[in-house]
């Protein structure tokens, strides 16, 4: 099949935690608080589905839910755009996003990425076409995407989920397998105060689709 024939199959599974207070962004809580760390958690995933939507067909994406699958949020999104919604299973991150990704070519997101754009979700559909496995590594150590067009075991199996060690992992894992890896760009996501701080500048100094958190969250 021809590359364009590949991109055009990609399915995209987004994985997301309904934003519970004091159950998400719990590194943001000291400066703003729990309600508000699950205002930023929820404007996020906001801006996830925004973008997956804009790049790619509703048919193509599922939204994998945590703590409250029937959460609000996820109804309310999962109408607006469309899009499928299951309960993500019991287990480490590992677990969850290898029961979660579907055979054939597909990628998984989280949900804490304001970097990512339409263009580059459509990059990394172009790149999956072309190698077996298209990455974006996080500036944090691990990485914000992950496409395949097999899910084997071991890149789910025994990784430092959380540690600035997973992408250094993941590519050993992939260069075991013999596997090419595309890395259009390297992006970071929102987990710590420094980073609110740096995507609230980015907001205000240019155009970008990610919403903007508001000056009270500190």
């Amino acid at each position: 099949m021809c590359a364009e024939g590949v991109a055009g199959r990609v399915r995209l599974t987004i994985m997301a935690k309904a934003p519970i207070p004091g159950s998400v962004k719990t590194r943001l809580m000291p400066g703003c608080g729990a309600e508000e760390a699950a205002r930023i958690h929820a404007d996020l995933l906001r801006h996830t589905l925004a973008v997956a939507c804009a790049a790619l067909p509703a048919k193509r994406i599922t939204l994998w839910t945590a703590l409250e699958h029937e959460h609000p949020l996820f109804l309310e999104l999962a109408t607006k755009h469309g899009i499928a919604r299951h309960a993500q299973n019991e287990g480490d991150l590992g677990e969850r996003m290898r029961f979660a990704l579907t055979p054939g070519p597909a990628m998984v997101i989280g949900s804490d990425c304001p970097t990512l754009t339409p263009e580059l979700l459509h990059t990394c559909t172009q790149a999956l076409a072309t190698h077996d496995a298209v990455c974006l590594p996080a500036e944090d150590g691990g990485y914000a995407l992950l496409g395949l067009h097999e899910v084997h075991p071991s890149l789910f199996t025994d990784i430092d989920w959380g540690s600035e060690r997973v992408m250094t992992q993941t590519r050993q894992r992939l260069d075991a397998l013999g596997w090419g890896l595309a890395c259009p760009a390297t992006v970071w996501d929102v987990d710590r105060p420094d980073d609110l701080r740096r995507w609230r500048q980015a907001s205000r100094s240019r155009y970008t689709t990610s919403p903007s958190p508001s000056d009270d969250a500190q």
